[in-house]
């Protein structure tokens, strides 16, 4: 198993193989033969991503003049695909009121932050660290 992921790596481009990442939750590791570990990701990031939402969580917008705001959008951008459709559908305004609010954005901030692990672990395969 550890021969053929290391040859996909040294195929692999590392930009492409983050990009793929980072777009859809576990791609990088389905991509090198990682299948237990890119379905558990391809998974389990986007039904947090989707508990937030249903937290009534809100999904940040990029506002440089409030710091911690925009490091909260940099982490629900983080999760790609889910964050896109998301916005497009509408969801993602919070509701303030909702005693769920605050778990909502935590799930959702979360979702993001790990995905990037999950893409950082996959660039680190694409580049035969791992």
């Amino acid at each position: 198993m550890r021969e053929a992921t290391a040859e996909r790596a040294q195929t692999a481009n590392p930009y492409l193989v983050g990009l793929a990442a980072w777009l859809v939750p576990g791609a990088g590791h389905l991509w090198f033969g990682r299948l237990f570990k890119g379905a558990v990701f391809f998974v389990a990031l986007p039904v947090m991503y989707a508990i937030g939402l249903a937290l009534h969580g809100r999904i940040f917008p990029f506002e440089l003049g409030q710091p911690l705001v925009a490091l909260a959008a940099l982490a629900d951008f983080g999760i790609g695909v889910p964050s896109f459709v998301a916005r497009a559908l509408g969801y993602g305004s919070g509701n303030v009121v909702a005693v769920t609010y605050e778990y909502g954005n935590a799930f959702l901030i979360v979702a993001g932050l790990l995905n990037m692990l999950v893409v950082v672990d996959a660039w680190d395969i694409a580049l035969g660290r791992k």
